[in-house]
Order: structure tokens, then sequence, then C-alpha cells
């Protein structure tokens, strides 16, 4: 089912359009030349006062890099299960939620809501937003999912979960902003997103909320999303876990990002997470936690692909076709005697995937090996590896230690991260959006009030 709008003449495919919003989160956004600019995050509303619903101001989207900017519901000209196209011109300054706003999948999915009549309580699963002749959106509709086993007036036992769809004005209890609300709707609203889109979701909700949703995922999930978020975040998140879980989630993370963290935190802190992880995982996180922070030893990881020298061009292709692999770590492989765990046997050279890719499977890869050029060493400082990687286009570099064991690899992610302000994206964006200045958003949102 999908809607397109012309000029001032709303176009439906039959009957009266209705999109519910949590089905938005994640469809792609495209300009009026068909590019795609990003992805959907939320969608933005206006309370106002019982009964009158909600109007729909615009859609919170997610542009490269990782940045949420607003566009005026006004500039969407078709809703497709797919995707979503807009006419104008995209304002790419970042997008602050004002007071009068909510944001419906942050803000309203899985909020604790009540029937005025009987009291009963239920929990918000979706909601929906229709479109008026005037081309305004109103959200008109709310799907709710009532709780366990219980009596019902006139219908003895009702079945746990039982879901139904109301009107906006069946239901009371949006006024208050995250009043009782949990966090299994808007996880579920992401759950094909990427860490990094995730993260970056996370980082803009309030500290309470982070903490509904740190405690909702699960210790991979979560260990990729702290992967991506700023320190601050980091620290706060982990916090406010029980040390069994947080020991938990540290073990899930590479060890590089582990150590990271744990680097920020408080020695006694620091040590009491390290002794409940398990001693397998908290070994590698405890050497990389030696070496300096901005050195080949503290950039490093300790999971490298890592194989012996009687392995074959086709085992060695098989590691690195793993898809959770980094794509920085995927490009080479460390032949190494074993033992192949970090630290390994000796170290005897690397092959790069594309000299992989030329030669047969079966071919041992010890007669492949790459042994002229030098590893990097642990105490070498960020610009020597830095012009290591630039002198040799290299995207990745083995770290060895002076008995000629590998340690582990350095990625070029790690030493731009390292290189770059923490918050080179937003000032380059910041710097474009200046002059950007969007009347239309502006007066969309800022006549809106809660009245």
């Amino acid at each position: 089912m999908s809607c397109k709008i012309t000029g001032n003449v709303l176009l439906m495919s039959g009957a009266p359009t209705r999109v519910y919003i949590a089905r938005l989160a994640g469809i792609a956004v495209f300009d009026p030349a068909g590019d795609q600019v990003g992805r959907v995050r939320d969608v933005v509303v206006a309370l106002r006062l019982a009964p009158r619903p909600p109007r729909v101001l615009g859609l919170v989207v997610e542009v490269a890099p990782r940045r949420p900017v607003f566009l005026p519901i006004t500039r969407v000209t078709v809703i497709e299960a797919d995707a979503i196209i807009f006419n104008g011109r995209l304002n790419v300054r970042r997008f602050q939620k004002r007071e009068s706003e909510t944001l419906v999948i942050a803000e309203m999915l899985d909020r604790t809501v009540r029937f005025p009549d009987t009291g009963e309580l239920v929990s918000v699963v979706d909601v929906a937003m229709e479109p008026t002749r005037t081309r305004d959106w109103l959200i008109g509709k709310v799907a709710v999912r009532r709780g366990g086993r219980g009596l019902r007036r006139g219908a003895g036992l009702r079945r746990r979960g039982e879901s139904l769809i109301v009107d906006w004005d069946a239901v009371e209890g949006f006024s208050a902003v995250e009043h009782g609300q949990g966090a299994a709707g808007l996880i579920a609203a992401f759950e094909r997103m990427k860490p990094a889109d995730l993260a970056n979701i996370v980082h803009e909700l309030s500290e309470k909320r982070r903490t509904e949703v740190a405690v909702a995922l699960d210790d991979e999930r979560l260990a990729d999303v702290l992967e991506e978020l700023p320190e601050d975040d980091q620290i706060e998140i982990l916090g406010k876990l029980e040390a069994d879980r947080a020991a938990d989630v540290l073990e899930a993370m590479g060890p590089d990002d582990a150590a990271d963290l744990l680097g920020e935190l408080p020695t006694e802190q620091r040590e009491q997470l390290l002794m409940l992880m398990e001693p397998q995982d908290a070994a590698p996180v405890r050497r990389l936690l030696t070496y300096a922070d901005d050195s080949a030893g503290g950039l490093m990881t300790t999971d490298p692909v890592i194989i012996p020298p009687d392995a074959t061009v086709a085992e060695a292709l098989a590691q690195i076709r793993n898809p959770d692999l980094n794509p920085a770590l995927a490009a080479q492989v460390y032949v190494c005697r074993p033992p192949t765990a970090t630290p390994t046997g000796r170290y005897l050279g690397t092959v790069h995937f594309q000299r992989l890719l030329r030669e047969p499977p079966p071919t041992l890869v010890s007669g492949i090996v790459d042994t002229e050029l030098d590893p990097l060493r642990p105490t070498m400082s960020l610009a020597a590896v830095a012009m290591y990687l630039a002198t040799y286009n290299l995207v990745a570099g083995a770290v060895v230690d002076e008995n000629g064991h590998l340690l582990g690899s350095v990625t070029i992610d790690d030493v731009l991260d390292h290189l770059l302000p923490e918050d080179w994206r937003e000032t380059a964006m910041d710097a474009v959006a200046e002059a950007t200045a969007d009347p239309e958003e502006e007066a969309l949102r800022g006549t809106e009030g809660t009245t």
C-alpha cells in the first residue's frame, strides 16, 4: 500500500491510507533524483490537548555519517513499504528535539497507557498516522497489547498478549513522556539496523531510556553497540549494569575495545570486572592494558586471522569470508607456527587477500607468504604506525614482539579513530548546515505547541 502527493493533491491507492510508524524504521529515503540520502530513524509528532490527535511534523532521517536530520512531512511525496521519496532539499542541520515534540519510536512504543472507562493498563505496540485532506498527517490509531490472563467483563478469561487496534482517544497516558515505558518495541523496530546506526540512536536517548535499552539487549548486541558509542556513554551504560552482566558484555566485545573501555574505569572497578570475566577472555585484555593508548600495542586487536603454514589457500579464504569479520582484518591473513592464538608461535609473514584470490585453492600459504615487510613493534608510536600503513598502502599491519611472536594487528580504522578529533563529523556537517536555514521547517515546527 502506498500514497503519493502531487502538488497539493493526495493520491491514494484504495481506501484512506494508514501507515504504522514502527514499520517505517530503517526504510530508505530517496531524493527527487532517485538517490538514497539516508534511512528513517523516527517520526516527530506534536501532542495536543485531548481529544485532538497528535499532528505529525516530520521524519528523523539518518544521513551519512550517522547524523540525524529533520525532514518535514510536507516534503514527503511517496510512502511505500520499502522506500520514502521527498521533494525539495534536505536540511543537513543536526536534528534536535524540542520540548513540545515527541519521538514516536523512541518515546511512545512500549508506553503503558490505559482505557479510561475500565482503568485497564495496556502496552503500546505501534501507532498509525493517517493523512487528511489538507496534507496534514495525524496519529489516528494505536495498536496495544493486553497483559497476562485476567478477567474481562462479559468475556471470562482473556488470552495472554491479546492485541487490538483502537482510536487515539480511546486510551490515555501519552502526556507524560517515558511514563511506564519499556524498550522491547524500540529494539524490535531497529532489529535489522547495523550496530553503528543503533548506537547513534541510543546516544540520542535520555539516560533513563538508554539504560532500559541496554538492559533489554542481549550481550552480543549490546557489545556491538558499546563499541560504537562515545566513551562517556560506554562508561555510563556499563555502570548501570549488574557486575556479572557487565563482565559478560565485556567478554563479547573485541579485546581491544574492552581494553579501551576498562582503561577509562577506576582501578578497583576495572579489576573487579576482569576477575569476573572468564580467564581466557580476560588474559588478552590484561595484555593490552599494559601498553600505552597511543602505541601499536594499545591500538592493536588480538584477534586477527591467523593460520598455520600448512593451511591451504582455500582454508584461508574460508576464514576471511566470515561476515562478522572487520573488513580491514579480512584484508590479510597472518601465517604463524603453532600456537595460532596470540601470542603465537614464530611469525612467518603475511598473505594479502588479493594474492589468495590469484592462487589455486590447494596451494599452501607457506609458499606465497610475504616475508619482506618488517612488522610493527608494540612500542611504536601512533604517528609511526600511521606512516607505516601509508608508506606501504596497507589497511592493517602485524604487531610482533622482539622474540618473533605475533601479538595482534593494527587496522587503519583504529588509527584514524585516534588521529581525528572526536567530533570531526559533526564539525564538518555543522559547517555545511550554517547556510541551509529552512523557513518551512522552522514554520512547521516553531508554530506547533501542545495545545
